[in-house]
């Protein structure tokens, strides 16, 4: 099995501002954890150096007018821009956001590629999953829909493509771009709309026309754990995975659905996650594996760090190395790479919650889904 791991030290030359959650160097924390454990010397996985995305496979998706005005914003000509989302709050104009976009899409469109080639069965770039911008406009601190130019990468060449989105917001710039087209099953597990931006993904939004039944959405609520987000999971996935027989999965592996996001009010830690992680591990689809949310740096390295060591076959030591103690634990309080065990005191509620989602699907959209 080949595995692709995509980076570069360019991603640093730019930031969204010091207040601003998403800090780019979660990326450089992530590398460096994976490096410390040594997961980039495995013999069959390569280490590859992202390329910027051209501004013509940008245009795939995205508008000319929305480029052109991301290019003006990168190059300080204008300030904001509230027509297409640009501004003060969660979108900032910052200088290069334009040449950052590029590299996070490019590296997505290079897993597509690699995966497509059969160079490797499993492409991760852990910059990309920003899932929220639509085809002219930012929102959600996204400016490129990098999982919709890898998504058409596929559909483009006859491919059949199941998108699955765990970050804790819904995937709704993907769901959007995909509603009416039944080449594309877009999956989103995400804490309720009606408790988080961008207030979408609710149970009825099924797709419409050729694409109704193509759009799956399990709305969580606010303090579901692991255990109830893997019953939901397991309940789901290998289901739709069964029905719609993919010829490629491509994931969004956002992990503000942690505990301790300080976004976010899900309560899942690692032990959830790598459930999730390991069951599309162990399908042997090819499969595009990309980053997302999530707001504890500490948490983003440790989380994609198993990750990657996973879609390898390794079970790596829960001791964190020394190198990087200081960092993954700047408020000096221990630190393993596992997060312990977690029970919600809401569990019961959420329980109940899940399985009203799952009864839904079960009488509403599953059974429009045809199977190949």
């Amino acid at each position: 099995m080949k595995t692709a791991f995509l980076y570069t030290e360019r991603y640093f030359a730019y930031d969204y501002g010091a207040s601003h959650p998403l800090k780019i160097e979660r990326l450089r924390l992530t590398y460096e954890l994976c490096r410390a454990y040594d997961l980039f010397s495995l013999p069959d996985t390569d280490l590859i150096e992202t390329r910027p995305a051209s501004e013509s496979e940008i245009l795939r998706f995205h508008t000319p007018e929305y480029v052109d005005v991301l290019k003006r914003a990168a190059s300080g000509q204008i300030s904001s821009d509230f027509s297409f989302g640009l501004g003060p709050g969660d979108n900032p104009v910052f200088p290069g956001l334009w040449e950052w976009s590029q590299l996070h899409a490019g590296a997505s469109l290079q897993c597509s590629e690699l995966v497509s080639d059969g160079k490797a069965l499993i492409a991760f770039n852990i910059a990309g999953g920003l899932h929220h911008a639509g085809a002219r406009h930012a929102s959600g601190f996204c400016y490129i829909n990098d999982p919709v130019l890898a998504i058409y990468h596929f559909a483009d060449i006859g491919k059949r493509v199941l998108y699955l989105d765990i970050d804790a917001h819904h995937g709704d710039g993907v769901q959007w771009a995909f509603y009416e087209d039944p080449r594309v099953l877009t999956v989103s597990f995400h804490q309720d709309g009606r408790t988080l931006f961008p207030g979408t993904g609710g149970l009825s939004e099924m797709g419409r026309g050729e694409g109704l039944g193509y759009a799956v959405n399990i709305p969580m609520l606010p303090a579901t754990d692991d255990y109830v987000f893997w019953e939901g999971f397991k309940s789901v996935v290998p289901v739709l995975m069964e029905l719609f027989n993919p010829d490629v999965i491509v994931s969004q592996l956002g992990v503000d659905t942690f505990l301790d996001d300080p976004l976010t009010a899900l309560e899942l830690t690692t032990n959830g996650f790598c459930k999730a992680i390991a069951y599309l591990t162990e399908q042997g689809r090819p499969w595009v594996a990309l980053g997302g949310g999530g707001y504890n740096p500490s948490n983003v390295a440790r989380a994609w760090t198993l990750a990657w060591a996973i879609m390898n076959g390794l079970e790596l030591p829960d001791d964190l190395p020394q190198s990087m103690v200081k960092s993954l634990s700047p408020r000096g309080q221990a630190q393993k790479l596992r997060d312990p065990a977690h029970q919600s005191p809401w569990q019961d509620k959420c329980r109940r919650r899940m399985q009203e989602c799952l009864d839904y699907l079960e009488t509403n959209v599953f059974p429009k889904i045809k199977t190949v």
